[in-house]
């Protein structure tokens, strides 16, 4: 047996959790937020037979789509922030960062 840890943006969740459903996968869903952009994104916990995570994986694929989107950079710190001019920049964002570990044991009570 294997544990899915799926790492998502928020705007991808609902889909792959529809999406995971229709096929059986049961999930756990986590509201979680990135190191990165600061912003929220959820993380799936999936269990699943061996035989079954190529499956998941691919149904990850297909509903967490990469996008870019503007962010203003954060100011710096301990500068003079008088002559600091943020300017947007673009970032890749979404898709999913997947973790796939082996469960020694699961119980449901």
């Amino acid at each position: 047996m294997k544990l899915i840890l799926a790492v998502v943006q928020d705007k991808d969740s609902n889909r792959l959790t529809d999406a995971l459903g229709e096929e059986n996968f049961k999930t756990t869903k986590l509201s979680t937020t990135g190191g990165f952009l600061k912003e929220g994104n959820t993380t799936l916990m999936i269990g699943c037979e061996d035989k079954y995570v190529d499956e998941a994986l691919e149904i990850i694929r297909d509903n967490c789509s990469q996008r870019e989107q503007m962010v203003a950079p954060i100011s710096p710190m301990g500068g003079n922030a008088d002559s600091y001019i943020p300017r947007p920049i673009n970032v890749e964002v979404g898709g999913a960062t997947v973790f796939v570990v082996p469960v020694d044991s699961f119980f449901q009570f």
